[in-house]
């Protein structure tokens, strides 16, 4: 299906300040969501970032700018007089890179503002910290910190944690496509209504894992020009993450683990990581356009939280818990980026471009759920925007960046609606809520099942270690 709405409902209002942080892509695209569909003080609607490249679309509209890079030094004396000016109640949106998630949206909760954010960022460092093991490098190590703040401080003001088009949207996705699912295998249900409740379905309808299957296929008309990292959203962000350890939730079917497969010693268990970057990890994968694919084990938050909020439990024991990580085949461009990257060992190339929506020519992201293992074999579950809708639906954004802000544009909804939850993740929020706000920017919206496994094609010409008793065991997903 497709989802238009003209004109652009508003949603809340916002009684306090707007502090976003960070005016890359991913701000450019979500000010116009905010100024569409919420009411607020546009004098109290504050900017602040590094550079001040594209602060003429913030002058034209009499938005202050603030050009500076927040630390742990600075961010409490930055923030709190922006956060508190004029009375109500604040919200910040965070949307930059190296500034701290944890340590700001605690200060949100303790001066009543709230927050949203799409990555669980640590403070500039982290990612190429030497002196740190490959375990506290990775996105499971950030979440357990998040996990220990929320048990710290239950309750509060909200704050809203990861919540983009993935990790964020995919998971609203996953819920979606379960209650699909289940019904198309005749498996007698009504809605869950707590977390248990949902990891029993998923469990009853056989789901042994779940991809969250991407594949960008926007391009430009010129190509990549050599040591120049070209992307359709955020270079740092896409590099940081691409060096951390591939990680992914690890399900209670897998028979096997990687030679370079890492348990962690603490938290919630419900992941594993590999002695190897995420980047230049790949999986085989499937989305309705591509089909088959090779995609990038790359690490993200929702393939541990997604495992996690899935668990079954019985006593201290897991019983259930599907395995879930993320198989991404991004835009072309960004592909032959890596490949020169890791050929010169992992140093970035100084210079960065992201396609904007002038210059793209055609193409579309498909970002969906992947549910494979069960008697529909696999079933896929997304979103296939293209850039010609996204150029009629909302500006300074391709199709990648339309997933990604419009997410944030549900999630700033769902806090002003639930201001008193806490710390929260995608998966503990309403879905329907949140996908009734997102769905006008997310194109067509489809459903579809295939009879594509791991195992297609194989063993081809050479020899090949796989598992024929069982084809969605991680060792035939990973490419080896």
């Amino acid at each position: 299906m497709t989802a238009s709405s003209e004109p652009w409902p508003i949603h809340g209002r916002i009684s306090g300040p707007i502090v976003m942080i960070g005016f890359g892509s991913i701000g450019r695209g979500t000010l116009p969501l905010i100024e569409r569909h919420f009411e607020f003080d546009a004098a109290r609607l504050v900017v602040i970032d590094p550079s001040d490249k594209d602060r003429g679309l913030l002058d034209e509209r009499g938005i202050r700018f603030v050009q500076a890079a927040l630390t742990p030094a600075n961010y409490r004396e930055i923030l709190t007089p922006l956060l508190t000016a004029g009375g109500g109640q604040g919200f910040c949106v965070n949307l930059s890179v190296d500034t701290g998630s944890i340590s700001i949206m605690e200060l949100c909760r303790e001066i009543g503002a709230l927050y949203v954010d799409t990555v669980n960022e640590p403070w500039l460092g982290f990612y190429f910290d030497k002196n740190l093991s490959t375990a506290d490098r990775s996105n499971y190590a950030l979440r357990e910190k998040l996990l220990a703040a929320r048990r710290a401080s239950p309750g509060g003001t909200t704050a809203v944690n990861c919540c983009g088009a993935n990790p964020g949207m995919v998971s609203w996705f996953a819920k979606r496509a379960l209650l699909n699912l289940a019904t198309d295998l005749n498996i007698a249900h009504e809605e869950p209504k707590s977390r248990e409740e949902w990891a029993d379905l998923m469990r009853r309808t056989g789901v042994k894992g779940i991809h969250i299957a991407e594949r960008d296929t926007q391009r430009a008309r010129s190509e990549k020009p050599m040591q120049v990292f070209v992307n359709t959203w955020s270079v740092e962000g896409f590099v940081s993450e691409g060096l951390q350890p591939a990680e992914l939730g690890w399900g209670t079917h897998e028979q096997w683990m990687p030679e370079t497969g890492r348990t962690h010693e603490h938290g919630c268990g419900a992941a594993i990581y590999l002695l190897q970057p995420g980047a230049d990890t790949r999986v085989r994968s499937w989305t309705p356009t591509a089909k088959a694919q090779y995609g990038f084990l790359v690490t993200h938050n929702e393939a541990i939280s997604i495992a996690d909020y899935f668990t079954v439990r019985e006593g201290d024991k897991v019983v259930y818990r599907p395995t879930c990580h993320y198989a991404y085949h991004p835009c072309n461009e960004a592909v032959l980026s890596l490949h020169e990257m890791f050929g010169q060992a992992g140093r970035a190339q100084e210079e960065q471009h992201i396609l904007d929506e002038n210059e793209i020519v055609d193409g579309i992201d498909e970002l969906g759920v992947l549910l494979y293992g069960h008697g529909g074999n696999a079933y896929w579950y997304g979103s296939q925007l293209s850039i010609d809708e996204t150029r009629k639906l909302a500006p300074y954004q391709n199709a990648t960046g339309l997933q990604v802000t419009s997410a944030v544009l549900a999630g700033m909804v769902w806090a002003l609606e639930n201001p008193n939850a806490g710390i929260v993740e995608a998966d503990e929020m309403d879905f329907r809520r949140c996908l009734e706000i997102q769905l006008p920017y997310l194109g067509p919206v489809i459903g579809t099942y295939t009879d594509w496994t791991p195992l297609d094609g194989r063993p081809g010409l050479f020899p090949d270690d796989i598992d024929t008793s069982d084809p969605w065991q991680f060792r035939n997903v990973l490419v080896r």
